[in-house]
């Protein structure tokens, strides 16, 4: 059977699941070079003529372009979902799925390097509440600090999602989980609130979002890492630390850890579908954090 042919019916079933515009397209993307790859190395246009061999050529050939093992790894998992779905879909049989006999690349241990707590401070502090986008700035640095949430994750949020003790997430997959406000997020979202209804009280809001521009539009996920970096930029964090939302979220994941939140619940608040990414937090935190840990979860102290 063809391969495009599959694959084309691969992408509409992502869409049926009502998976994300950015999981969708990173799908399409990676199985689109894959599948290309296959006809111009090998002239390999059918499904029943891949082999574990042919795969295994395929991710040589990118980590020959100098390309990371975690980078390749992802990769994989999407060629995966695809032969998963022709395996679902009976175009090829469980026990003959080539890319079973393929392993994921060993990973080396990465040290996640992230703002230490001076720096999130000033970046806090950066922005003020003088006006609607002083204090909108200042809540999107203060709801990556307080709740872990991703960047596209903010961006979505409506004022339906905003409750009064919790705020629902729109996570990966369509998956939804529910973050504790503090008392401290939830003065600064009471003064946001007042100030967002008085900034477009005579203006037109366009979207429907929480967050929105000075034109009453959503916000987009390239306008707030400009929100984030230029956070950073004033508030003179080190030129090693990446300035993102990403790293925002390393913070909170590595301080949780430091102030005793076990792997297991940080993983939920995290999103993550197992503990497997979460321990990667843990595994960047040096001895001395670990002894700090240790210093109030002594067995015979607490007996």
């Amino acid at each position: 059977m063809d391969l495009n042919d599959i694959y084309k019916e691969f992408l509409y079933d992502l869409e049926i699941k009502n998976y994300s515009p950015r999981t969708i397209k990173g799908y399409k993307n990676n199985n689109k070079a894959f599948i290309t790859y296959l006809k111009n190395e090998f002239e390999v246009a059918e499904i029943e003529d891949i082999t574990t061999k042919h795969i295994k050529a395929y991710l040589m050939n990118l980590k020959s372009k100098g390309l990371k093992e975690l980078y390749i790894n992802n990769i994989q998992k999407c060629l995966r979902s695809f032969f998963r779905f022709m395996v679902d879909e009976g175009y090829i049989a469980e026990k003959r799925n080539p890319i079973l006999s393929v392993k994921f690349m060993k990973e080396p241990k990465v040290i996640i390097k992230t703002f230490d707590d001076q720096e999130i401070k000033r970046m806090v502090n950066v922005y003020s509440t003088s006006n609607y986008l002083e204090i909108r700035n200042k809540l999107i640095i203060m709801y990556f600090v307080d709740l872990e949430i991703r960047n596209l994750e903010l961006c979505t949020l409506t004022h339906l999602d905003i409750m009064d003790t919790v705020i629902k997430i729109h996570g990966k997959g369509n998956k939804e989980r529910y973050l504790y406000i503090s008392p401290l997020l939830k003065k600064f979202i009471i003064k946001y609130e007042r100030i967002k209804h008085e900034y477009f009280k005579d203006k037109p809001i366009i979207d429907n979002n929480y967050f929105l521009s000075r034109n009453g539009k959503a916000l987009t996920v390239g306008a707030v890492e400009i929100i984030v970096k230029n956070a950073g930029k004033k508030a003179k964090v080190r030129p090693s630390i990446r300035c993102c939302p990403h790293t925002v979220r390393h913070y909170y994941a590595q301080k949780q850890l430091r102030l005793g939140l076990d792997v297991y619940s940080l993983s939920r608040l995290l999103g993550h579908e197992s503990t497997t990414i979460t321990t990667r937090y843990l595994q960047s935190l040096n001895d001395e954090n670990i002894v700090e840990l240790a210093k109030s979860t002594s067995p015979l102290s607490n007996l």
